[in-house]
Order: structure tokens, then sequence, then C-alpha cells
């Protein structure tokens, strides 16, 4: 893999918690303008500039990406984003629940991305990579990092160890959400060349998290390359902001499934319909954990039941098929509930396990919901194994947690 150190643009240590925010992609327009009231500094004056806007305003109006890149100069002007000035490389720490994972933060190859040696797992949105593409295109700049994982390795692994053991972070702070952050900087050059040298040897990378951010970040530096007549390829643009982390650090967590309707069916012949391929046993009022793969948790009309997929729908030698999600999405979703794409339907939703299981009781039970399905999460080895074969997870597999905190440091495309 082909990666290099870069110049990052960073809040000064004392404002780093005001310029923080959670990436652009998980909240609303009208969430960042809560959590932006009052801080003339939050990083989503940048990455949702509509909030610099009357409510209702579209974020895809061209004045709004414009009010991005005049934000970003601004912060530069006021002293609130200053760049390094050398080049190197960063670690950056977050622990959640006692756990911590090390990330190393690079400017990664455009040109391994278009020739597939960072992989998918996701199938992305032109729309979504579009609006993403206007917004590097116009601040000409990679705002929010994208997140990577890479096959375990020792030899960075006693770098990074070695760093954040004998060094104290720039920054160190704790997030609303109860995260800690830390971050150090890694200047030396020695550090710097065998860092490079290291992931070098690596045969490819993965995209945990942010897969319209990384082809969106690629597409425009392709472009910048072929508009510009005297591109060398080693300018700026030719590399994309990202952290990458070792595959075991990771945690992948639950993506559970809300439907609106039983279909016209009644709860009775509801399950009467799921013992077909599924063996059912009530598990009380309260919607239980799933215990393993092909184990699933389902609530409706007040009771929870465990589900457990019958040998015969299981096909474990194909990578796809054996993942819970396309056995509910063709057995339960598809099949008798008539709901035949995940991504456009709008009589299902998803919610990210960290919101945990009452919030899919709530939701049914206040009769907006219907149904409840709780999956048992995709492992690291799963989502890498699709990935090596090439193939596409169904829509909301995974979710990740927790979030990479926006704003640390920006990486400039000139």
């Amino acid at each position: 893999m082909k990666v290099k150190p870069f110049k990052g643009l960073r809040p000064p240590k004392s404002l780093v918690k005001e310029v923080a925010s959670r990436p652009y992609d998980v909240l609303n327009s009208e969430e960042a303008r809560r959590e932006a009231e009052g801080n003339e500094k939050s990083l989503y004056r940048i990455i949702k500039p509509e909030i610099d806007f009357p409510r209702g305003t579209d974020e895809h109006d061209p004045q709004v990406y414009e009010k991005a890149a005049e934000n970003f100069s601004k912060f530069q002007e006021k002293g609130w984003l200053v760049e390094d000035p050398i080049e190197m490389y960063y670690v950056y720490a977050q622990t959640m629940n006692g756990k911590t994972q090390y990330g190393l933060v690079v400017a990664a190859s455009v040109e391994d991305y278009l020739t597939g040696k960072i992989k998918k797992h996701e199938l992305t949105r032109r729309d979504k990579e579009e609006d993403r593409m206007k917004h590097v295109r116009i601040t000409n700049a990679n705002m929010e990092p994208v997140f990577f994982a890479y096959p375990d390795n020792p030899k960075l692994e006693a770098i990074v160890k070695r760093i954040t053991s004998n060094k104290e972070p720039e920054y160190d702070f704790v997030s609303e959400d109860g995260i800690r952050h830390r971050f150090w900087l890694i200047p030396d050059r020695e550090d710097i060349e065998n860092i490079t040298g290291i992931f070098d040897t690596i045969p490819c990378m993965y995209i945990a998290d942010g897969h319209h951010r990384s082809a969106a970040a690629a597409l425009v530096g392709a472009e910048k390359a072929k508009n510009n007549p005297h591109h060398k390829g080693d300018e700026e643009y030719n590399y994309f902001m990202a952290v990458c982390f070792p595959a075991g650090q990771l945690n992948i967590i639950d993506y559970n499934r809300l439907v609106k309707d039983l279909n016209g069916l009644t709860p009775e012949e509801f399950l009467k319909k799921l013992e077909a391929n599924f063996n059912i046993e009530p598990t009380g009022s309260e919607i239980q954990k799933p215990k393993h793969l092909h184990n699933f948790s389902i609530y409706l009309d007040g009771k929870s039941y465990s589900l457990t997929a019958k040998p015969h729908i299981l096909h474990d030698e194909d990578p796809v098929d054996q993942l819970d999600v396309s056995t509910t999405s063709k057995y339960i979703l598809d099949e008798i509930l008539g709901i035949k794409d995940l991504r456009s339907d709008k009589r299902i939703e998803f919610v990210g396990g960290i919101r945990g299981l009452n919030e899919l009781k709530k939701r049914v039970d206040s009769g907006e919901m219907a149904l409840a399905i709780a999956l048992y999460p995709v492992s690291m080895k799963q989502l890498m194994e699709i990935a090596d074969s090439g193939n596409i997870m169904p829509p909301k597999t995974t979710w990740f947690e927790p979030k990479l905190r926006s704003g640390l440091v920006i990486h400039k495309l000139d």
C-alpha cells in the first residue's frame, strides 16, 4: 500500500474540543445546528454549512457549498486551524468502554483506491458521492478522514506502542458521548520512513467506514490529475486522508431492522410463515440479544422470540449468502413481507446497535413500527472475506463504533 505523511491542518491544543465534531453523515442538519449553537469554531460550520442559513435551506444549494469554503478560509485566518510546518504521520486513539483502538493517520493513494487495492464492501450512491465531491472541490481539502482496516502487523503495532507509551499526546479529551480521543504527532524522519516502508509490504486495506468519502476523494484526485497538463504523480491531490487501524482491534456492532407493517398479516399468520425456515422460541416481553451467527431476535405485538435458521436455508460456502442480513432479507423481508429493495423501500428502517435493543422495543410498542429484527453482528473476518472475493455486502450491514471524530486534522490538496 502506498501511503505518505502530510502537513496536517489542525486546531491549537486549547481549541480542539470546540472545533472537533461528529462525522457529517451521522446527524441531520437540525442536530448539527443544535450541537454547534453558540460555537463559531465548530467544524459543523464547514462540513454542515447549511446551519449558517435559515432552517429549511437545501444543504445542496450552491451557496451552501460556497459557505463551506468561506468558513474554511475564516478558520485558517482566525488561527482556529493551523498547518504543521513539516509532513508527518499521526496516531489517533479512541477509548470506548475501556477498550482502545490505535489508528495511524496517513495520506492514502488515489491510485490504490482506483485499482482496487483499497477494498470496498458496500455500494455507493452517486448522489452522495457527488455531494462530497462538490465539498472536496470547493474546499480543496479532505475535511474528514475515512476509516480503514489493515491486516494486523506486529511491526506497525510496535512503532505505535513505542510512540504512545513514551510521548504525551498532543490532544487528550473526552467527547459528550463518553469516548476518549487522544492524538500524537510523528515528526521523526526515521519513524516516517519505517511506517512508509512497512505499509509498502501490506497488500491491501479495507474501507471500514466512509465509502462515499473515499469515492469522492479519489474521484476528485483523479479529476485534478486529468485537468493538470503538468501532472507528475507526486502532487498532494493524488492522496486522501485515512485513519488506518489493525483489523484485530476493531469492533463491528449489530445493525438492526424495523418494519412498519406485516404486509397484511396478523402476528399469528406472520409467525406461522416463519416456521418454514426458522425454529421459533418465545422469550417473554423483552427483546433479547441474538446468541450466535444464524440466531435472530424478533419483537412484535409486545412479545419477543428467538429465531434460529434451519439448516436447509444456510449457505455457509458463500461469503455473502452466509451473512445473517442476507438470510433475513431473503426469508423474512422479501418472501414474507414483500420488501425487495432495502435501499429504497420506505417500509423499513435501520438502527445501529449503539442505540440499544430498547430503542427497537420502544418504537414497536409506540405503534410506529410493527416488527423489530435484531441481528448478530458481522465479524471483521466476514467483512474481509467479502471484500477479498470482490463481493458487496447488502445495505446497512456493518456499524462501526466508536466513530472517528472530525476536525482533529485536515488534509489540504495542494
